[in-house]
């Protein structure tokens, strides 16, 4: 629970979201994935922006997001 004065520690983590469609998605994907087995995330920052490339076409988007999660007290 969280004190009521707004203090808390928070835990960062690192995951990589893909999508055949876009970033956007891709970093959905990594939310969405993420917040199956992380409780109460509180803020998505997206660190990188890169593509995967075949035969010189983009086959794939992948957004590397960081997740902040409150410690229960």
């Amino acid at each position: 629970m969280a004190k009521k004065n707004g203090d808390g520690i928070y835990k960062i983590v690192e995951v990589v979201g893909t999508s055949k469609k876009s970033w956007e998605d891709a970093a959905s994907n990594a939310v969405a994935t993420a917040a199956k087995t992380l409780r109460d995330l509180r803020i998505a920052e997206i660190t990188k922006l890169d593509m995967k490339v075949d035969a010189g076409k983009v086959v794939a988007y992948r957004a590397r997001v960081s997740l902040s999660f409150k410690y229960e007290s």
